[in-house]
C-alpha cells in the first residue's frame, strides 16, 4: 500500500495536472464562437453545429485511442503515458491559434483527441494510490482541479480575448508546457511492476474495451449505461453554454467567462470539499440519486431562463449533480482488482467518448434548429436524458461489490 505522504504527493500532482489542463481548456471557451465565426463567416447560430462536429471528431478519436492508452498505462506505467499526452495538448493549442481554415482546425482536433485520451489514466493513477473505500472521494480531487481551473480559465480567457482570438490559445499552450515540466520533475510512478500486465491489442480496442464490461458483474454494465446517458446530457453545457448565452442574452466573452467561473466554483466546493464529507456519510448510491434530481432541476432552469441571473440560480440548484460522475466511478472501481484499474478506466473513458460522439451534433444541432423559438432546447433534452439515466440506475438496485475485489473470470 502506498505510504500516506507519497499518496498525498501523487494526488497533488493529479490535482495540478487537471487544474492546468482545465485552465487551458477554459481559456479558449469564451473566444471559441468568435474563432469559428471568423473562419467560417457564419452567424452565431450557424457556427454552433461546426463546434458540434469538432467535438464529435475529438471524441471519436478518444473513443478509439482511450483503451489503447489505458492498456499502455497498465503495461508501462501511468507516468510516461500522462507526460506524452500532456505535451501533445500544448502543441494542439499552438496549432489552433494559427489555424487558417476550418479544415486545419478539424485536423488539430483529431490529433488532439488521439493523443489526449489520458483522463482514464489519470483516474487509474488515483485508483492506484487510493484504498477502495476512498476512491470515490479521491476522484473528487480531479473534479476539484477541473472546477478550480474553470474558475480561473474562462475569466482569464474572456480578459485575454480583448487582445485577439489567438492570445488565449497561446497562453493555454504555455500552461500545458509548464504542466509537462512539473510532471517530469515531480510525478512518481504509481503502478508497481507486480501489478502490470502485458499489452494486448484484443483488449486495447474500443469494441474490446466495451465488451470487457461483460466480464464484470452485471451491475458494472448497468452503471456504464447510466454513465452513457448522464454524459450525453452533460454535453449540453460545454458545447452550448457559450453559444446560448451570446445568442439569447447578448453576453460578451467576459460575461461568458464569469458564468463559467461560477460553475467552476460550485464544482470546487462540491467535489473538492463536500464530497469527502457527504459521500462516505450517505454512500454513492444516495448521492447519485440526489445529484441527478439536482441536475434535472438545473437543466430546466437553464432552458427557460429569461434573465442572466436565473442562470446563476440554476448553477446553485445543480450543485449536487457535480458528484454524480465520480460516484459512478467509485461504485465501478470497487468491483475491479488493482491490475485492471487502468483497463476499467480506459473502458469508462470509451463510454464517455461514445457519449461525447453522440452529444455534440445532437446538442449543437438542437440549438441551431430551435435558436429562434426555444434556444434552451438542448437543456430540455439533457433533462430528459437525466430522467432516463435515473430510471436505469434505480432499476439496478444495490450495486456495490466487495471493496477491492475483482470479479471471477
Amino acid at each position: 500500500m502506498t505510504e500516506p505522504i507519497a499518496t498525498k504527493r501523487a494526488l497533488a500532482f493529479i490535482f495540478v495536472t487537471v487544474l492546468i489542463d482545465s485552465i487551458g481548456f477554459g481559456i479558449v471557451i469564451p473566444v471559441f464562437p468568435q474563432l469559428l465565426q471568423k473562419l467560417s463567416g457564419l452567424t452565431i447560430a450557424e457556427a454552433a453545429p461546426i463546434s458540434g462536429w469538432l467535438g464529435l471528431g475529438y471524441a471519436a478519436m478518444q473513443f478509439v485511442f482511450g483503451p489503447v492508452i489505458g492498456g499502455l498505462s497498465d503495461r508501462f506505467g501511468r507516468r510516461p503515458v500522462l507526460l506524452a499526452s500532456l505535451a501533445a495538448f500544448g502543441l494542439d493549442y499552438i496549432a489552433m491559434a494559427f489555424a487558417p481554415t476550418l479544415a486545419w482546425l478539424f485536423v488539430t482536433r483529431l490529433i488532439a483527441g488521439a493523443t489526449g485520451a489520458s483522463f482514464g489514466t489519470a483516474y487509474a493513477y488515483i485508483a492506484d494510490v487510493s484504498p477502495p473505500e476512498k476512491r470515490a472521494a479521491n476522484f473528487g480531487i480531479a473534479g476539484m482541479g477541473f472546477g478550480l481551473g474553470f474558475i480561473i480559465g474562462p475569466v482569464l480567457g474572456g480578459l485575454l480575448a480583448r487582445y485577439g482570438t489567438q492570445v488565449p490559445f497561446l497562453v493555454a499552450a504555455g500552461l500545458a508546457a509548464v504542466n509537462v515540466a512539473y510532471g517530469y520533475f515531480v510525478l512518481p510512478e504509481s503502478l508497481d511492476a507486480s501489478h502490470r500486465r502485458p499489452f494486448d491489442w484484443k483488449r486495447a480496442n474500443p469494441a474490446g474495451a466495451l465488451m470487457r464490461f461483460r466480464q464484470y458483474s452485471p451491475a458494472v454494465l448497468g452503471l456504464a449505461a447510466a454513465v452513457l446517458l448522464w454524459v450525453i446530457g452533460f454535453q449540453s453545457l460545454p458545447l452550448v453554454w457559450n453559444f446560448y448565452t451570446i445568442a439569447k442574452f447578448g453576453w460578451s466573452p467576459d460575461q461568458v467567462g464569469y458564468s463559467l467561473a461560477a460553475v467552476g466554483l460550485v464544482a470546487v466546493l462540491m467535489q473538492g470539499f463536500a464530497s469527502r464529507k457527504i459521500i462516505p456519510r450517505f454512500g454513492e448510491r444516495r448521492i447519485i440519486v440526489a445529484g441527478v434530481i439536482s441536475g434535472i432541476a438545473a437543466y430546466l432552469i437553464y432552458a427557460f431562463a429569461q434573465t442572466g441571473w436565473q442562470l446563476y440560480a440554476g448553477i446553485a440548484v445543480g450543485a449536487l449533480s457535480g458528484l454524480v460522475y465520480q460516484s459512478l466511478q467509485g461504485l465501478m472501481s470497487k468491483q475491479v482488482g488493482p491490475s485492471e484499474q487502468g483497463e476499467l478506466q480506459g473502458a469508462i473513458s470509451s463510454v464517455y467518448s461514445v457519449a461525447s460522439i453522440i452529444g455534440p451534433p445532437v446538442m449543437t444541432g438542437a440549438f441551431a434548429y430551435f435558436a429562434n423559438s426555444l434556444p434552451g432546447a438542448p437543456f430540455v433534452l439533457a433533462a430528459g436524458l437525466s430522467v432516463a439515466m435515473l430510471v436505469v440506475f434505480v432499476g439496478l438496485g444495490p450495486t456495490a461489490a466487495p471493496s477491492g475485489t475483482a470479479p471471477a473470470r
